[in-house]
């Protein structure tokens, strides 16, 4: 870790920067600091490559592939901004030195502790490989040794099963010594090649030595073909179990549940003392406005006895309450769909989380004496006039799934993956998607409509609350080509200008919106026209933002959608 340069920006997007963790072929990596205080590794991409595609396409690759493999050996996505100069993702920080740093320091570690790492690391690629993806660069440097276990780290060249290579012509993708012999030789690198990376990394565990030895990439490379494996002096049921792992040939090698059951381990690595010890070999994150002491006690805090007391919550309904009215338009299609008191799905979703409740929603307060319903506590009037757009600096987890039945998708039933991050306001949210037709065919608009059930009965003016609307395709898309790139849409999208819901609210009247006419993108401080709903066909998401006076302050009150196709 070291600390930040003249050159280095304070912040990349909302997060603040706090040193330097260090760098690679990419670009750099910096510790950072959330705007909540959670600290985040945070990875941007070097000015002098952003010009190239095929850079682009491989942090985009990393991006998706940290989004995608959701496991305890990696850390998890946070962030990112994928749309435009500076590129940059944010990941978990994990405290720990990589094994490479720490053999280094150490030497070779005890055979005890090699096996049990060695499984651990084995179930850490059992957990990526069952998502589909390779990792391609595993080696003692992309392994960091947590207080809860090893890391698996930089999938800038991972793959999935069936994607195109993205390494230059000529040249195989990873790090000499621990690339397969098959991949050396042209052939594609899968699950195999990541069980060849890591009997070669517990080679150098084990050992403290490279293990097809030193010197220039082309010399390593043909011993790593030809030559074995250097375990001289390693414990003969370890030494044959790496040998297994680094056998030429891809069919001989052990799966990586194989490798676990060969380890035999009867104990937790974190419980190794060995392992624990090399834990002192991490760096101190540096102290900074919002770490101002050490960990302990508050000075002054008396913690209460009989444990803290929970606040009530409306239970679970498991499921969206819809109208469930169809209305029936000359030219289009159209679903009503009322969106439940309580979006907040008991805190989980949003344009930055993973939703815990598939489809699911908690109810809202009962109704009122007198019938009337409560506004929703998480609602905001605005008192301030609302921001003229909204930048496109959040990774959104919303896809919408048509309805099996095509003739019901093309009308816009369907099912969003999970709720919303903020109740709306008065009775409830209505929101209705249509697509025009053209001799039975899609057409080129979509209409959006909005509105707060029963706001015309209201005896005063509500409290402006401003909306904007995102409209994504299903897969990512190139803004300055408008062409889709072959992998799940995980921007916000195409936004509308943020308006008041309440705009007609005395006639009880819509707020109309038309895509793509009234769409744009905005972010890096740049704007990109909508895309046509030609270029991209499938199910297209539709998720509705509460906006506040700040163009990246923004949750999402509902989420809709539409197929195109």
């Amino acid at each position: 870790m070291e600390p930040l340069r003249d050159v280095d920006p304070a912040r990349i997007g909302t997060h603040a920067l706090l040193a330097r963790l260090g760098a690679g072929g990419m670009g750099q990596v910096y510790l950072g600091r959330s705007p909540g205080g959670r600290l985040v590794a945070v990875k941007v991409i070097r000015d002098e490559i952003t010009g190239h595609p095929e850079a682009l396409a491989r942090f985009r690759r990393e991006a998706e592939t940290v989004r995608a493999v959701r496991s305890a050996y990696t850390a998890n996505l946070i962030d990112a901004s994928l749309a435009g100069a500076p590129y940059w993702l944010a990941t978990e920080y994990v405290a720990g030195p990589t094994l490479g740093h720490a053999v280094a320091e150490r030497g070779g570690l005890p055979a005890d502790t090699c096996r049990r790492l060695f499984a651990a690391l084995a179930e850490g690629l059992a957990s990526v490989h069952a998502y589909g993806v390779t990792h391609r660069d595993l080696k003692p440097q992309n392994v960091i040794l947590g207080a809860q276990g090893p890391q698996l780290i930089d999938f800038g060249i991972a793959r999935g099963v069936g994607e195109t290579a993205l390494t230059q012509d000529g040249q195989a993708p990873g790090t000499p010594g621990y690339t397969a012999p098959e991949v050396l030789l042209g052939a594609e690198a899968g699950a195999a090649a990541d069980v060849f990376a890591l009997g070669a990394t517990l080679a150098y565990a084990a050992t403290g030595r490279p293990p097809f030895g030193t010197g220039v990439a082309t010399t390593v490379s043909y011993r790593a073909v030809h030559e074995p494996v250097d375990v001289a002096g390693v414990e003969p049921g370890l030494a044959a179990l790496i040998e297994a792992c680094v056998a030429k040939d891809p069919a001989e090698r052990p799966a990586p549940r194989e490798v676990i059951a060969r380890c035999g381990v009867r104990d937790a690595l974190v419980d190794d003392p060995v392992y624990l010890g090399l834990g002192a070999l991490g760096e101190a994150v540096p102290v900074h406005e919002m770490r101002t002491q050490g960990p302990g006690m508050m000075p002054g805090y008396t913690p209460t006895q009989g444990g803290a007391v929970s606040a009530p919550r409306w239970g679970r309904t498991g499921a969206w309450v819809a109208a469930g009215v169809a209305l029936a338009v000359v030219g289009a299609v159209a679903v009503w769909k009322l969106v439940p008191f309580d979006g907040d799905g008991g805190g989980s979703g949003g344009a930055v989380r993973d939703g815990a409740d598939k489809g699911g929603a908690t109810t809202g307060p009962p109704p009122a004496q007198g019938g009337q319903t409560p506004a929703a506590t998480g609602s905001k009037g605005a008192s301030k006039p609302a921001a003229e757009y909204i930048d496109n600096n959040q990774i959104s987890r919303y896809v919408w799934t048509g309805s099996p039945d095509r003739d019901l998708a093309v009308q816009g039933v369907g099912q969003c993956n999970q709720p919303a991050e903020e109740k709306s306001p008065g009775a409830g949210f209505q929101s209705a998607v249509s697509t025009t037709s053209v001799n039975g065919k899609p057409g080129r608009s979509a209409s959006i409509k909005m509105r707060i059930k029963y706001a015309e009965m209201e005896q005063s003016a509500p409290a402006p609350y401003y909306v904007s609307v995102a409209v994504k395709s299903p897969h990512d898309i190139e803004p300055s080509t408008g062409k889709p790139f072959p992998m799940d849409n995980r921007a916000v999208g195409y936004t509308s200008k943020p308006a008041d819901i309440y705009t007609h609210y005395k006639s009880g009247g819509d707020v109309t919106l038309t895509y793509p006419d009234d769409f744009t993108m905005h972010a890096a401080g740049r704007t990109w026209p909508a895309v046509p709903l030609s270029a991209d066909p499938g199910d297209w998401t539709v998720v509705f933002y509460h906006v506040e006076d700040d163009p990246t302050k923004y949750a999402s009150i509902a989420c809709s959608g539409f197929r195109v196709g």
